[in-house]
Formats: structure tokens, sequence, C-alpha cells
């Protein structure tokens, strides 16, 4: 007999709740056995979590995620899975990288700015120091008291 998991084990083992798993399962993406009101997984569906959940942290959707898992089953030997993940993988890889370059202009631009405003505030603090300050009277102006 097969391994099977409980909610409890495979929530435990990849750091999720009950609720994202039943989330996976009304989704279709892993189908567990019931006996009863007790849900056992196969160690399919934890393989098919897994998968889940690594396409999940490189940002893909669930939908993307069901299309590659759903090759799964065609008969010609993974081929067609394996076709279609590496396009995901390789449109995923070029989007990080359009967000990476976006991401590190935006820092450089920051970064700038940044000096910028350090170098006003330093001017402005030179003038503060070398230049007298005055106090207004009813006198008119007079140097101010230290």
């Amino acid at each position: 007999m097969s391994r099977t998991y409980t909610i409890q084990d495979l929530t435990k083992a990849f750091g999720i709740t009950s609720r994202t798993l039943r989330h996976y399962e009304d989704e279709g993406l892993i189908s567990p056995e019931r006996r009863g009101q007790t849900r056992l997984y196969s160690a399919r569906d934890r393989a098919r979590l897994s998968l889940i959940l690594r396409g999940k942290r490189v940002g893909f959707g669930l939908a993307e995620i069901a299309e590659i898992l759903d090759l799964y089953e065609k008969p010609d030997g993974g081929a067609a899975q394996l076709t279609l993940a590496r396009k995901k993988f390789a449109e995923r890889v070029a989007l990080l990288e359009r967000q990476q370059a976006d991401i590190e202009e935006s820092l450089a631009e920051l970064r700038l700015g940044l000096t910028m405003i350090d170098n006003k505030l330093a001017e402005r603090h030179e003038d503060t120091r070398t230049k007298p300050r005055i106090r207004l009277t009813g006198y008119g102006v007079m140097p101010a008291e230290d």
C-alpha cells in the first residue's frame, strides 16, 4: 500500500494552511481520497503540491500551474509537459529580468535624488554657519544673540 498523508501532515511539511490546501483541491490541482470526512492525500498529491508551491514562489498563477500539471497525464512520456514548462519558465525569466532592470533604474534614480538632497542639506547647513544670524526687533534688525 502506498503512503498517504493527512491535511496536518502536508500543512506541517510545506508550511501552508489547511485552507490553502483545500483551495488547491477546489481548483482541481490535487484530488485527495476521502474516507468519511477525512481527506487522504497520495504521494502524487504531495508531489503535485510541491510543484504548485514552487510555481507560486516564482510567480506563476494557478491557471498556468494547472496547465503544466495537466500535461503530465499525456501518453508522450512528459514531452509536452516539459516543452510547455520550458516555455513558461523562459517567459517568466524574461519578465523578471525586465522587472530587475526597472528596479535597478529606479534605485539609481533614487540614489541620485538622495545625493542631491544631501548636497542641498549640506549647503544649507554651511550657509547657516557662515552667514550672520539676525533677529527682528521693534528697533530694526540686530545681530542675533547666541
